[in-house]
């Protein structure tokens, strides 16, 4: 964080100073929660959960050089107190972030977020220093202690903003108002709780309308092949510009192929030039994230050759997405256990098939929650395209939700032992370990609270013989 006395940011969060003998005292590390991350100079923000109180921690976090706690009790050691810890988060992150001189590019989406932070971010940095959103920590705690590890020399702050309901991202970007603000998709993740696509979209618009004027240097970045993100230039001063591979996309991709690998290859096309793309990364639903990056970067200054070196560079920064190993059997494991909704359960299937040809391939698939009343259709959808898209074999894990998905693969034509519903991981891993053949490709992916990443480690470790070689 850049340097802040004690004195200054309780005067910003509006809190009491208790035992703090020297308010003139900088806070010159970062803003953490977590007491082991606790470092010299740091400020440690002690909140009160069901389970662990982080206020109990107080000590500790000062005995490893923390400045000060921030928390809504005296706690014994230097200690600003305040109301609620997480609005003095957020009114610290605005006061730090208008001291910036970086610029902030604020993105959402209903799939493809962190994938698609994490390529701006790589391709950004390439440019100038860069801090971004760790993992998905997307939320009101999340965004403000990332925009917090901003320091003098950024030039580039990336947030990721999730929301929950109406309102949400208004409130996120009222922390960290952006200057870029992306919008991806509006998809089918968490209509359950929102009621339905309109709503989806009410929500994830609240970004383009937080941003400033054209005139003011506002810029949205608006997906031109989703009809309900499309819509958003009318919900917005700034300056809009397009991606996607419609011909009326600003900034856009021609012959778009996978290679042999399932690693997509394409010509990027901007406003300023064009240029090839060879990615790292695995699925074509990575074009679209590419795109979104491109075109962010495109609007920052950045050429169509310096934005295409730099995609073909990017590598995956976040875990449990795509995340390809190869056993020293042959096995191919594809851990993409980290969450799933519609949209991406298809576009990991459809980079299974690309990533399986001529090889064994097996979809290892679980829930897809807070879908509502989708929930069915959704389940046999998914279980039928895994059929269309001839992937060898289907294991549906878990309860009802899996046997939708083994239901919809049945009523596809899978009759014999293309398909099979398993009760738990376990059964998963036990199956996977007496069939699997040297050559074949596993597919993991459910909702994170399925936790089938055990799957992919369990695989893993029973195929280590030898080393482990990631790629």
């Amino acid at each position: 964080m850049i340097a802040l006395s004690l004195a200054e940011i309780a005067e910003v969060v509006g809190g009491q100073t208790h035992d703090i003998p020297d308010p003139s005292v900088q806070v010159t590390g970062p803003v953490v929660r977590d007491s082991r991350e606790a470092v010299p100079g740091s400020l440690f923000a002690a909140f009160a959960g069901e389970r662990v109180d982080g206020h109990d921690y107080a000590a500790a976090v000062v005995e490893a050089g923390a400045v000060a706690v921030l928390g809504t009790r005296p706690v014994g050691v230097p200690a600003i107190v305040v109301d609620d810890v997480q609005t003095a988060l957020g009114a610290l992150a605005r006061h730090v972030v208008r001291r910036l001189g970086a610029t902030l590019v604020g993105l959402t989406g209903s799939a493809g977020k962190t994938s698609t932070k994490d390529l701006i971010a790589q391709v950004l940095r390439s440019k100038a220093p860069t801090v971004f959103t760790p993992g998905s920590l997307n939320n009101e705690i999340g965004l403000p202690l990332t925009a917090l590890s901003a320091t003098e020399e950024t030039r580039f702050l990336v947030l990721e903003m999730g929301a929950r309901g109406i309102g949400h991202i208004r409130y996120l970007a009222g922390l960290t108002p952006p200057k870029v603000g992306l919008v991806l998709n509006v998809g089918s993740a968490h209509i359950g709780e929102f009621g339905g696509r309109e709503q989806i979209a009410q929500a994830k618009g609240e970004l383009v309308e937080a941003l400033p004027s054209e005139a003011e240097g506002g810029t949205a970045v608006l997906n031109a092949d989703d009809p309900y993100v499309r819509a958003m230039a009318a919900r917005t001063k700034a300056k809009v510009i397009f991606f996607g591979e419609s011909g009326e996309a600003d900034v856009r991709a021609e012959n778009v192929r996978l290679t042999d690998t399932g690693q997509p290859s394409f010509r990027l096309h901007t406003p300023s030039g064009a240029s090839d793309v060879t990615m790292r990364l695995y699925g074509e639903h990575h074009v679209s994230n590419a795109l979104a990056a491109a075109a962010v970067a495109h609007e920052l200054g950045m050429s169509a050759d310096e934005i295409a070196v730099a995609l073909s560079e990017a590598g995956s920064l976040s875990r449990w997405r795509m995340e390809v190993t190869e056993r020293p059997d042959g096995v191919t494991i594809v851990n993409d256990a980290y969450n799933a909704n519609p949209e991406s359960m298809r576009a990991a299937l459809r980079a299974l098939a690309a990533m399986g040809k001529g090889r064994r391939t097996w979809a290892v698939l679980g829930k897809m929650a807070e879908l509502g009343d989708e929930a069915l259709a959704e389940h046999d959808a998914v279980g039928r395209l895994a059929v269309r898209l001839n992937v060898s074999k289907l294991v549906a894990v878990g309860g009802r939700e899996a046997a939708w998905l083994q239901l919809g693969a049945y009523n596809e034509g899978s009759w014999g032992e293309e398909s099979v519903h398993v009760s738990d991981a376990q059964a998963a891993v036990d199956l996977l370990r007496s069939e699997l053949r040297p050559g074949d490709v596993v597919l993991v992916k459910a909702s994170r609270s399925v936790g089938l990443e055990s799957v992919a480690q369990a695989l893993l470790e029973s195929g280590a013989e030898g080393e482990v070689s990631a790629r």
